[in-house]
């Protein structure tokens, strides 16, 4: 006898991410008669709206196009991690694809294979109920050398079951808490699991300033810099009523303000 079908088990999801109409369509119709049970949640022709959808709908998997505005989907993956099953679509990155030819996640070439989509649709059709690949290695080899280091941009968070999308630009201050960090804004904090060694790896150096071995400040969200009681630096913040002060080691770049 054949085992019963849980009828309560949820449909895989999926986002489209791409900045063609035509190709989107095309990809859309394609996997309609693949995989019929695939629910397309979405489609997003830039970052800043395919990161806004994904936050919204939180999609098994997401059909992302490297070359799309700003942030790239490169960009975008490196904030996703390892949060969905990540198919990336390409016409030319060579480089990108000698890093994906490990196998740990898969990838569509513009025009698109209808054989090549049937195989990654299969694949993962098997994968879908394992936890997505953290692909945190294989995009730190990109951007391909010689070009200028992409940095950080937007920071999701999770918020209950809800997953909240914050840019770069509007944290006040990171501070670390263990093997989380502190995420500061002008008006709430959220914790993200992420070490804030690790996530200082990402974020431009120009903007965010180290104050103490815990703490790193977005240099734009600094209001004034005065001396305390004791004679050590200690910076007032835009928003915020606590202010941070800053390391004997740190001193220097600040007092060049």
């Amino acid at each position: 006898m054949m085992p019963a079908i849980d009828s309560r088990k949820r449909a895989p999801s999926a986002l489209i991410v791409e900045d063609e109409p035509g190709l989107r369509d095309e990809l859309r119709e394609q996997l309609a008669a693949l995989w019929p049970a695939l629910q397309i949640v979405g489609v997003a022709a830039d970052g800043v709206d395919a990161l806004r959808q994904i936050a919204r709908h939180a999609p098994d998997i997401v059909f992302l196009d490297i070359q799309i505005p700003e942030p790239n989907g490169l960009d975008v993956a490196r904030t996703l991690r390892d949060r969905c099953h990540i198919v990336f679509v390409t016409a030319y990155d060579q480089h990108a694809l000698e890093a994906f030819d490990n196998g740990a996640v898969d990838y569509l070439l513009k025009p698109i294979d209808p054989a090549r989509l049937a195989m990654t649709v299969q694949r993962l059709q098997q994968r879908i109920d394992s936890k997505p690949s953290d692909l945190s290695q294989i995009l730190a080899a990109l951007p391909a050398a010689g070009t200028a280091p992409q940095y950080m941009r937007w920071i999701t968070a999770s918020v209950g079951n809800a997953l909240r999308l914050i840019t770069t630009d509007d944290v006040i201050f990171f501070q670390s808490d263990q093997k989380y960090t502190r995420v500061v804004l002008a008006e709430s904090e959220v914790l993200i699991k992420k070490p804030l060694r690790d996530l200082m790896a990402e974020l431009d150096p120009d903007q965010f300033w180290q104050t103490h071995r815990s703490t790193v400040v977005n240099a734009s969200q600094i209001a004034a810099i005065e001396p305390n009681m004791a004679g050590q630096l200690s910076l007032k913040l835009k928003g915020r009523r606590e202010q941070l002060p800053v390391a004997e080691s740190f001193v220097r770049r600040f007092r060049q303000l």
